[in-house]
């Protein structure tokens, strides 16, 4: 499946949609588009996930260089949604104390 991002505002959260796989062959524009868009209105950041097929290490790399961006602005990342296999692997490498996981 194709990757795509989709995003919403509202008054809390910059919400992002990633849908797809997110590997090495679409980090480069996942972290562009995200950023980009967070440019637009800095605010903390929601990635729902409930679409999100995949996630290699590549893109788990992406998400942390989203985060430490956002963080000289004072703004966290909340991830939601997760699959299991996913979920897994922010487990596996620790990297769920990161970021707030939440269902």
């Amino acid at each position: 499946m194709e990757f795509k991002l989709e995003s919403k505002n509202t008054d809390e959260f910059l919400v992002l949609y990633p849908k797809g796989e997110l590997d090495v062959y679409n980090t480069k524009k996942f972290k562009e588009k995200s950023l980009k868009i967070y440019e637009k209105d800095k605010k903390d950041i929601l990635f729902d996930c409930s679409d999100l097929e995949y996630l290699d290490s590549t893109g788990l790399g992406s998400l942390i260089f989203i985060l430490k961006e956002i963080e000289k602005d004072g703004h966290k990342i909340v991830i939601e949604n997760l699959n299991n296999s996913i979920l897994k692997l922010f487990k596996i490498t620790k990297l769920e104390d990161m970021f707030e996981i939440r269902g």
